[in-house]
């Protein structure tokens, strides 16, 4: 079965802000196994659109500062940016308004009802520079080389196939571009997330860099997360 389909609706304190990961384009049995651990870690499932209210929540800003986590990331006029796993677009319509006009978001999800729910507010909200991409469980559909920063909040931890959507995203990024990983932290026990959706640094450092990916910043000054900010490193290897 598939796992975007195995999502239930997210509680408040129960699970993640996390953005879903979707239906996936290709056929089910065209797609490598979807894995249930990574390095360690038990994979989490996802959540179900139905869940969208969880990411647009009155308590958000309060709980996890999101004007804060935004400002780190030193966001700049004209730039490309992915926001991976962009859910109903809480992100997406921030950054957009950030970055400008001359500036793309690129809002990649698996399940259309999100992106329809995006287009929505993006309308109601007067902005027009995203691009709603539907992606798949292995490919965000990116273009090679053109995106200056990707951003996953609490999303990573969900990815069913991390390796593939990793080497995806390491093909998208310009040479200088930053893969930014939002977590809530798994160290912290006052965190009140359940620890399926938590990781620690120890074990982002296990799965991201041996994918291609060097870390080059921390940013520790959220009330509730880690921010992992990652450039390629190593080159790929040429795909046959």
């Amino acid at each position: 079965m598939r796992r975007a389909l195995r999502g239930w609706i997210v509680a408040l304190l129960g699970c993640t802000a996390c953005a879903p990961q979707l239906l996936a384009a290709p056929a089910e049995d065209q797609l490598p196994p979807a894995l249930t651990h990574y390095k360690g870690r038990e994979i989490a499932q996802t959540m179900h659109f139905e869940g969208a209210p969880w990411l647009t929540r009155e308590s958000r800003d309060r709980e996890e500062d999101c004007v804060r986590m935004l400002d780190g990331l030193h966001l700049k006029p004209g730039q490309t940016v992915c926001d991976l796993g962009c859910g109903n677009g809480f992100y997406s319509i921030r950054i957009a308004q950030l970055i400008g006009p001359t500036g793309r978001v690129l809002a990649v999800d698996i399940q259309p009802e999100m992106l329809t729910m995006l287009r929505e507010r993006a309308k109601a909200a007067g902005v027009t520079n995203i691009k709603p991409i539907l992606g798949t469980l292995v490919d965000p559909k990116l273009p090679p080389g053109e995106v200056d920063l990707i951003l996953l909040v609490d999303v990573y931890h969900e990815l069913s196939h991390p390796e593939q959507m990793l080497q995806a995203m390491r093909r998208a990024l310009k040479p200088d571009g930053r893969l930014v990983l939002v977590e809530f932290r798994l160290e912290d026990p006052a965190v009140p997330i359940k620890l399926l959706h938590k990781m620690s640094k120890e074990q982002i450092l296990k799965e991201v860099p041996p994918n291609g990916f060097k870390l080059v910043e921390q940013y520790d000054e959220l009330p509730w997360q880690h921010v992992m900010f990652f450039q390629p490193d190593r080159p790929l290897a040429k795909t046959p």
